[in-house]
């Protein structure tokens, strides 16, 4: 088996980033047998800025976009895609724009749980916001999706209740900002190469299949010059 890391930089508010979800998905079922992927998600904030509360919807959509027609049209172009990805968007549900540093540092914490639980609660929060409209900054929601997920509801509840690994969210932030990250999703993949956007499938598998193969060939030269000497 070939190893090779993914690490997704994204926002759980960002519709572009569940539906660059749901393309690797498909991606990994395109691999060959014989590489195994191990993904882990990674926090980026699209605004910082919004309070704990969030914001409505439409004044913030009219703020950003310069105006509620433009937001309908980029927005457009999000359900295009979602229906293509069997993603059933439904931004008319959607009351308030969140701040997701909570979100972030609860998916930070899964990375700790069992294989999966991470990117299970990655896809709970996406179908929260996106499909049922709830407000994905609320530690009730929060809690909830965690527990869904298989996460423990009273550590998880202490530990939201403080302030732990605000600052190590907000610096990986900053690390993948440094890094040249200015939208997402962006897929890191064994941190060397970066696929930049919602990419489709195939470019997806295909990416990750020549850093496998890349793989193989440095191991191969390895185990030569082992034999060698």
């Amino acid at each position: 088996m070939t190893a090779v890391n993914i690490d997704i930089v994204s926002d759980v508010m960002c519709p572009w980033c569940y539906v660059g979800k749901k393309r690797l998905e498909a991606a990994l079922k395109e691999l060959p047998q014989n590489i195994e992927v191990d993904v882990r998600w990674r926090p980026y904030q699209l605004d910082a800025t919004l309070p704990k509360e969030g914001k409505d919807r439409k004044e913030y959509l009219s703020e950003k976009f310069g105006g509620s027609e433009r937001a309908k049209q980029i927005y457009d172009a999000i359900l295009d895609a979602g229906r293509e990805e069997n993603i059933p968007f439904d931004f008319e549900a959607i009351a308030v724009s969140p701040n997701t540093l909570d979100a972030h540092r609860i998916i930070r914490w899964a990375a700790s749980e069992a294989p999966g639980v991470q990117d299970r609660l990655v896809d709970i929060l996406f179908r929260a916001y996106f499909l049922e409209g709830k407000n994905i900054g609320d530690n009730t929601i929060l809690l909830e999706a965690a527990e869904k997920a298989g996460m423990d509801r009273a550590i998880t509840e202490g530990l939201l209740s403080g302030t732990a690994d605000c600052l190590e969210v907000e610096q990986e932030i900053e690390v993948a900002r440094k890094m040249g990250v200015t939208g997402v999703p962006c897929f890191i993949i064994d941190n060397k190469y970066a696929v930049m956007g919602a990419q489709t499938a195939d470019v997806l598998s295909n990416a990750i299949a020549e850093v496998a193969r890349q793989k193989e060939t440095e191991l191969a030269s390895e185990e030569q010059v082992a034999e060698e000497t």
